[in-house]
């Protein structure tokens, strides 16, 4: 699956292999348990997205809710997507240093973070990746990410 057109969580679950479908279901339940409170849980861009809600910053490039973490079964693997280590370079590599430091292959694009089991995901890293900014704060980082720098 590359993108799915499910509606609700429960569809996307639905739709994945028995073994993704377990994958994804722990990786989503460690996202809940270290959520900060204020963002959303909802299928967005074909993924399980977290996102800031719109009530909250409106005031987006592309008029779409601010994209906090997302979870997706690719086709050749699956996905935690995490924009936080994504627009803080300090975050991004102090990241990799932690994960690299469980000996798990690191696989990793600008914000995503590869896996093709479970046991290849540190999900204690995840989960403090995911607690690490709470809506307001990642806003703000967002917003600073978005302005011109000054010399």
């Amino acid at each position: 699956m590359v993108k799915s057109i499910a509606s609700t969580i429960e569809q996307y679950l639905a739709e994945l292999p028995e073994d993704r479908r377990e994958a994804i279901e722990t990786v989503r339940e460690v996202i809940l348990d270290n959520l900060p409170a204020g963002y959303e849980e909802v299928m967005n861009w074909g993924m399980i997205t977290y996102q800031v809600p719109l009530e909250v910053y409106p005031d987006t490039y592309n008029k779409q809710p601010l994209m906090y973490a997302a979870l997706a079964s690719q086709k050749n693997h699956m996905a935690v997507y995490l924009t936080s280590i994504y627009l803080d370079e300090d975050a991004g590599k102090a990241f990799e240093t932690a994960y690299r430091a469980t000996k798990k292959r690191y696989d990793a694009g600008k914000s995503c973070v590869r896996f093709r089991r479970l046991e290849d995901l540190p999900l204690e890293l995840i989960g403090r990746s995911i607690a690490a900014y709470d809506p307001e704060t990642f806003v703000e980082s967002a917003k600073a990410a978005r302005s011109p720098r000054k010399l």
